[in-house]
């Protein structure tokens, strides 16, 4: 089984490549969405998070907004909450391997791939991309989103020319969603696995 890692900055596309890869049969495991369930409604870190910082949870589920003003541009305060949640989501990834022991590869979708370290424990690291000026267009377009806190976001994100020039693969997503979608194409075929695994 090959394991692949996806990752990227904030508005590269990601999300939108991963479902590239799971539509060509390729199982994937999404850290963000795994981390939304812990968080959510009866999500099993909910009463961790309340004892650790009181007042960032509403109706049995994380308040994300009054959780990230809690933590951003808090170093301290924001490695207590990774602590809590980073070993959750390698439990909640370890099931994820088991329960798909059979497929012939497995793609992880992890946005603070490099930033945590992780990436040697994974046989190809694909990176998608973009240039700045999309990306800020992208993510500026999301509700809520603001200048600033894309600022803080990006602050703490490895910048985009690095993660290319360590990753296995680059997906340039600027382009045409039948483009990226023959990029996606071009790496299975590169890994030996077919478009429908």
């Amino acid at each position: 089984m090959k394991t692949l890692a996806l990752t990227g900055s904030i508005g590269m596309g990601k999300s939108t490549v991963a479902k590239m890869f799971a539509a060509r049969g390729i199982p994937v495991f999404d850290a963000d969405a795994t981390v939304r369930a812990l968080q959510g409604p009866g999500g099993r870190l909910v009463p961790v998070i309340e004892q650790r910082f009181p007042g960032t949870t509403r109706e049995g589920a994380v308040d994300r907004e009054a959780l990230a003003a809690a933590v951003l541009g808090k170093p301290h305060e924001l490695a207590a909450l990774e602590a809590i949640v980073h070993p959750a989501v390698h439990h909640e990834r370890t099931r994820f391997i088991v329960e798909h022991g059979a497929a012939p590869a497995l793609l992880f979708d992890i946005p603070l791939l490099f930033e945590t370290g992780g990436e040697a424990v994974f046989d190809d690291v694909i990176v998608v991309s973009a240039p700045a000026e999309i990306q800020r267009q992208r993510v500026l377009a999301r509700p809520g989103m603001t200048a600033e806190k894309l600022d803080h976001i990006l602050a703490r994100q490895t910048p985009d020319a690095e993660k290319r020039a360590r990753a296995d693969h680059v997906i340039d997503t600027s382009i045409s969603l039948a483009e990226t979608e023959a990029q996606v194409d071009a790496i299975l075929a590169g890994l030996g696995l077919s478009k429908r695994a």
